[in-house]
């Protein structure tokens, strides 16, 4: 019997094409497995090919234009989530997963979510370096934050001690694992702070992704930002960066560095002690060279001025001994009391001269006040004579332009009156309400009015309302 006997025999095309017929009617599946081959973007589209895995199969997989529809970095051992459909390539025969969809899942997800959370908090500038404090050199005081359960405590206690015993140590315990710890951290950061350290170490041992996702959460993230002592992180090991770690003001690979980070050895600090008292002795050596050349100069210096200036004071006493007053005080006396009666004299004979002179100024002012007394008088009287008679005339001017225009405008006025009105037979009518009635519509028969006439007043009854100004 021939193989296949009594049954269709299809070519390799017509299998495939039927076998690709059946795997279309498969409905849009949801998979998760683990990236292996992933290569970079293919063609100007940006088509991926990669693998995707688990412990017991593996299927090829595709994503058309999956440089623009990703929004992480695919690489090998990431574990992904697709959604999408299968799909045969007939030419070849070959059967793959055409995904449209693909996120990170497992670690992967939480990898994206910190990635983000750390770009948000870098555009605040809470990553800035120029933000970031200065750890003291030497710190006489630091406070740890950690867990007591851990060996991480005890590793930084024997660095402490063994670096510089002088350092003292205040611990604050905490969680450091789990989803509760961040809301410990954070409390055990301000306890810390109240102790007024140098500085704080946040420490933890190592561990996997997920143990230190706590040190990623965003709260923790901004109390450690704006812990108000500088915090120095040492959070499990070399590879580990939290999101902690990026914003504290010094990062370190374990917690044992960071111990070593803020307390030098104390050899160090003895030996740099022992540099600077050399440096400070040399300088203070060098420095009273220099003063004592300075003061030997200036002594020498002083001398000199001192035996120049009683060079000048000798010969200006000597000067002085030589003039007249003090060679010959008896003949000075002599000469000065000749020319004081000289002078006495003088004075006597000035006297009655000056007396004589001033009366005949006093008589010579006198009589040219009364010539012109008798001549400025008359005038003056002239003069306010005719002032007198101009404002008269000024007055009696003034008032009759006032007379005339006051009677013009009483004369308009009473033109203008209402009363000069009714005078002429017009006549006012008021309604019951006291308004003036200037239309016939303002009334009804029987209505009571009111009529003013030019002397006069009564009332009166309507009888009759024609609107027509020609009605009677």
């Amino acid at each position: 019997m021939a193989l296949g006997e009594g049954m269709e025999v299809l070519s390799v095309s017509e299998a495939l094409s039927l076998v690709g017929g059946v795997v279309k009617k498969l409905p849009r599946l949801v998979i998760e497995g683990e990236v292996s081959g992933s290569k970079p973007p293919k063609g100007p589209r940006g088509h991926l090919y990669f693998d995707v895995k688990d412990d017991g199969a593996s299927m090829p997989v595709t994503i058309w234009g999956g440089r623009d529809k990703l929004d992480f970095q695919l690489r090998d051992g990431m574990k992904v989530r697709l959604i999408g459909c299968f799909q045969v390539y007939e030419p070849w025969g070959r059967l793959s997963f055409i995904a449209d969809t693909a996120e990170p899942a497992g670690e992967g997800l939480l990898r994206a979510q910190v990635a983000a959370l750390a770009r948000r908090l870098q555009s605040e500038g809470l990553m800035d370096e120029s933000r970031k404090r200065p750890i003291p050199r030497f710190c006489s005081r630091v406070a740890v934050v950690t867990s007591f359960s851990g060996s991480v405590i005890d590793d930084v206690k024997r660095t402490l001690a063994r670096r510089n015993p002088l350092v003292a140590l205040d611990v604050v315990n905490c969680s450091v694992q789990g989803a509760g710890a961040p809301a410990t951290i954070i409390r055990a950061l301000r306890i810390a702070a109240s102790y007024e350290p140098d500085a704080i170490l946040l420490v933890r041992g190592g561990g996997s992704f997920e143990d230190l996702m706590c040190f990623n959460d965003e709260t923790l993230a901004r109390a450690v930002a704006a812990c108000p002592v500088p915090v120095v992180t040492g959070i499990g090991h070399e590879p580990d960066t939290s999101v902690c770690d990026m914003v504290s003001d010094k990062r370190c690979s374990t917690p044992t560095a960071a111990a070593e980070s803020v307390a030098p050895a104390i050899d160090e600090i003895e030996s740099a002690m022992i540099q600077r008292e050399e440096r400070l002795a040399a300088a203070l050596s060098a420095t009273l060279d220099v003063a004592g050349r300075g003061v030997d100069a200036l002594s020498g210096g002083i001398v000199r001025a001192m035996r120049v200036e009683l060079s000048r004071r000798a010969y200006f006493v000597e000067s002085m001994g030589r003039r007249r007053c003090l060679t010959e005080p008896r003949g000075i006396l002599v000469d000065r009391a000749g020319a004081l009666n000289v002078t006495e004299q003088r004075l006597i004979d000035a006297i009655p001269k000056t007396v004589r002179h001033c009366h005949m100024d006093v008589e010579s002012l006198a009589r040219s006040l009364a010539a012109a007394g008798s001549h400025i008088t008359p005038q003056r009287a002239t003069h306010i004579e005719g002032l007198a008679g101009r404002v008269g005339k000024a007055e009696t001017h003034v008032l009759l332009g006032l007379d005339s225009r006051t009677a013009a405008y009483a004369a308009g006025l009473d033109a203008l009156s209402p009363l000069r009105v009714l005078s002429r037979g017009y006549a006012i009518a008021w309604d019951a309400g006291g308004h003036v009635i200037v239309d016939a519509s303002q009334v009804e028969i029987g209505s009571d009015i009111r009529v003013r006439l030019g002397r006069g007043a009564m009332g009166a009854v309507v009888s009759s309302v024609a609107e027509d100004e020609q009605a009677g």
